[in-house]
């Protein structure tokens, strides 16, 4: 089956560019609902947000799973003068968003437009402490907001609250073959997996086993896949796999987990995909994450589930940052997938 690379970023961009930072799920499910049906796959709902397709097949059931949840921010509280105190929804660290554009969304609705700052925030002001001074949330980073707001009273007659959701801009471009944008963790994974259903159901063809996909919206805070149909036997995670000066990651290639910070991944079962990579000519290599990385599979193993897990992705750039892969990167990950589920059309 071919790698569509065009449907792949449109994908991608579509996804990326609603708003879905975790627990912020609804409009992007009803989305994914819609490519479903758009597909003709049957799917489950969850009760609190996530989606599970069946893609056919018999025997053993495999999980693949590609999380929609993105990193982002929280109103914490509302400053004197009118700005936002913010908290980190996910590992998103202030050093990696000062300065970006983001969307706050509250409670009821409504939608305004702002940028994360520094307090101070003009070099020509105060430059000695912004250059010896770590950018930290609960300290000198706040969110201004493009309203005329002067004081606390102002914000919150906006409708603006201690709870709301900030999402940052994503900023998606392709240039050269790399695509580049925020939350390629993980919204160019789940591209890369709808492209993958497309492709069985142009081609009328069916998994090697009973496979399902579940696109989740809890794993950047641990708990996307805690719950899986009865029948799970393995999980397989779709994620990124960051790149690094003692990482054998790159943006071109599919990496196999062998290891993340929580524990090794099911030897058996990741063996199965080294072979598969290898009698399909899939440009892949292997790679351990430590010590601050893990993915929706670990959550799954420890809710209890009598399970195989195992994790493939492509190398990402700048994890949890503005990231950056490679179009190779993803058409690996795709025909991994494709060597593991349709060894025949590989």
């Amino acid at each position: 089956m071919k790698f569509d690379e065009k449907y792949c970023l449109d994908m991608f961009e579509k996804l990326v560019g609603v708003d879905s930072t975790t627990g912020q799920y609804e409009e992007l499910q009803r989305l994914l609902c819609g490519l479903l049906d758009e597909m003709g796959y049957q799917y489950t709902v969850t009760h609190k947000g996530g989606v599970i397709a069946e893609l056919g097949g018999e025997g053993n059931a495999l999980v693949v799973t590609a999380h929609l949840d993105d990193i982002g921010l929280m109103v914490r509280y509302v400053n004197a003068d009118g700005t936002l105190n913010v908290a980190p929804v996910g590992g998103l660290y202030p050093f990696y968003c000062v300065t970006e554009n983001v969307r706050i969304h509250t409670r009821d609705g409504q939608v305004f437009t702002g940028a994360v700052c520094r307090t101070p925030n003009s070099i020509h002001v105060t430059e000695e402490e912004l250059r010896t001074t770590l950018p930290d949330f609960r300290k000198n980073v706040c969110v201004v907001i493009d309203a005329d707001v002067k004081c606390a009273g102002d914000v919150k007659k906006l409708g603006i609250d201690t709870g709301d959701m900030i999402a940052l801009e994503p900023r998606f471009r392709v240039e050269n073959g790399y695509v580049k944008s925020r939350f390629i963790d993980d919204k160019a994974c789940a591209a890369v997996l709808l492209t993958f259903m497309k492709a069985l159901r142009d081609e009328g063809l069916k998994p090697n086993r009973k496979v399902y996909a579940y696109f989740a919206f809890y794993e950047e805070i641990g708990h996307g896949t805690v719950f899986l149909p009865d029948d799970t036997t393995d999980i397989l995670s779709v994620d990124i796999a960051p790149t690094g000066p003692v990482q054998n990651s790159d943006e071109h290639k599919v990496s196999i987990f062998a290891q993340d910070s929580r524990f090794p991944y099911h030897w058996g079962f990741t063996n199965e995909l080294r072979s598969a990579a290898i009698s399909a000519g899939v440009d892949y290599v292997m790679d351990s994450f430590t010590p601050h990385y893990g993915t929706d599979g670990d959550a799954s193993v420890t809710a209890g589930h009598d399970i195989r897990h195992a994790a493939i992705g492509p190398g990402t750039l700048s994890s949890h940052g503005y990231e950056r892969t490679h179009v190779d990167g993803l058409a690996n990950t795709y025909r991994l997938l494709e060597a593991y589920l349709c060894p025949d059309k590989a």
